[in-house]
């Protein structure tokens, strides 16, 4: 199954050959917009941040069978653009010096655009406003950051309403493995009658 149709309520499931749907997210747009994330990176720096989003993201993608691609900066960092595949649904891109996430998804966009629109739909997620409008132009939709976060939110835990319940054993205790007699004779210890 994948998704498409996004709209008040989210994503609706359609069949694989109706729709591949494709999610952009960059990154430090989430990391600079979650409460969660902006506190992993004061804690533990930005390094933790990003591990915790992409292991997110990951489970994100799977529930919603969305091919998603998390995009970082460069981060003044003078290096090529690297791309990691994490799971089957969810790659990292890191950008090249001096490319920004935004010119990296508009560019994806862009491609997408001159493709056989029919089967292919692309989200940003950014709430970047002048990113937003700029893919916007090229077909994409988009949804802020929060609007992520919310629907994160909502697939955990809708996961967990459908997860079933283990039954809590039975409680043990001494009372209940041991024979009536003994039983018995330990009540009436208990209590302080004698016999």
């Amino acid at each position: 199954m994948s998704l498409c149709n996004f709209g008040q309520g989210g994503y609706e499931a359609m069949d694989q050959g109706d729709c591949v749907a494709k999610l952009l997210v960059d990154g430090y747009n989430m990391i600079g917009a979650w409460p969660l994330l902006v506190q992993r990176k004061q804690q533990d720096g930005f390094d933790a941040a990003r591990r915790e989003l992409i292991e997110i993201l990951a489970n994100y993608s799977a529930s919603k069978g969305l091919d998603t691609h998390l995009v970082f900066d460069a981060h003044g960092v003078p290096s090529p653009s690297v791309q990691e595949a994490v799971t089957d649904r969810l790659s990292v891109h890191y950008t090249a010096f001096g490319q920004t996430a935004d010119t990296y998804i508009e560019k994806v966009c862009a491609q997408l655009m001159h493709r056989s629109r029919r089967n292919h739909r692309v989200i940003v997620a950014t709430s970047d406003r002048v990113h937003q409008l700029t893919v916007t132009g090229y077909g994409a939709e988009w949804m802020s950051a929060r609007q992520l976060e919310s629907d994160i939110h909502l697939i955990h835990q809708q996961s967990l309403r459908r997860r079933p319940r283990r039954p809590q054993p039975a409680r043990r205790s001494l009372m209940s493995g041991l024979d009536q007699e003994a039983q018995e004779k330990l009540m009436r210890l208990r209590f302080g009658h004698r016999g």
